[in-house]
């Protein structure tokens, strides 16, 4: 019974907050009523970070955590000590188990993902997904820096969905999810924001459009589908590369 009345509370806050426009006041609002049971969960991806600013400027402590999957940029890590020390803020990092971590590489060899798109799959869900079903079971919100212009895929992602763990729903919340790159990048300039230094073009205008792990994200060619740099050697035989996913987003 208990979980019947918590699961319609949250669909009538699932109703409240997708009427709701402005993502500060999105914000705002989770954080509020949810305090650490909320959290920006977020890899330092542009979306996030306006999301970490938006809810430092609404003055209220606010949680953020970031999956750690031990293979992430030297400039990742470094950046998010930048993060810290602008926001005043201690980014929580979620782990994989180490030991499942080292039977997988015992078994199937430390690039294992280059075999096939299964054992990617399986690399995901060891460095990625079980970790973040870890950092769900703490939290009644998730929140999220996914948009639906990022690719053919995302476009079908809701602004609020409520997603339900072994003990109890979830709202996943994507206040961003209608921004485009444009806006983002706007607010990023216009608000002084800090980015990850993989972001900025190189010489030749090659670039980072998303960041995972250090081995599996490549920069992309201007023109390029935006998922094309994740799992590169994967595009000769997709021809969807901009729908790949690491199944972070369907962890419950």
């Amino acid at each position: 019974m208990a979980f019947e009345i918590e699961t319609a509370s949250t669909i009538r806050l699932k109703q409240q907050i997708t009427l709701k426009e402005d993502p500060q006041e999105i914000l705002f609002c989770l954080f509020k009523k949810f305090n650490d049971r909320a959290a920006i969960v977020t890899s330092g991806q542009l979306s996030g970070m306006v999301q970490i600013h938006l809810a430092a400027e609404s003055k209220l402590p606010f949680r953020v955590c970031t999956i750690d999957t031990f293979r992430l940029f030297p400039e990742t890590y470094a950046f998010f000590d930048q993060v810290e020390e602008r926001y005043g803020i201690e980014i929580e990092r979620i782990q994989p188990n180490t030991t499942e971590v080292e039977d997988m590489i015992a078994e199937h060899g430390e690039f294992l993902f280059f075999d096939s798109t299964a054992k990617q799959k399986f690399c995901c869900d060891v460095r990625k997904v079980r970790p973040m079903q870890k950092l769900l079971e703490t939290l009644d919100v998730w929140i999220t820096g996914t948009r639906r212009d990022q690719s053919e895929n995302r476009q079908n992602f809701q602004k609020v969905e409520i997603i339900s763990s072994k003990t109890h729903p979830i709202l996943k919340v994507s206040p961003l999810i209608h921004w485009t790159t444009e806006q983002v990048w706007q607010f990023v300039r216009e608000n002084d924001v800090p980015i990850n230094p993989l972001f900025k073009p190189d010489a030749h205008g090659h670039y980072y459009e998303s960041l995972g792990c250090m081995t599996c994200t490549t920069r992309i060619r201007p023109g390029e589908p935006k998922r094309a740099g994740r799992w590169r050697w994967q595009n000769a035989t997709n021809t969807e590369e901009n729908d790949k996913e690491c199944g972070l987003h369907y962890a419950i």
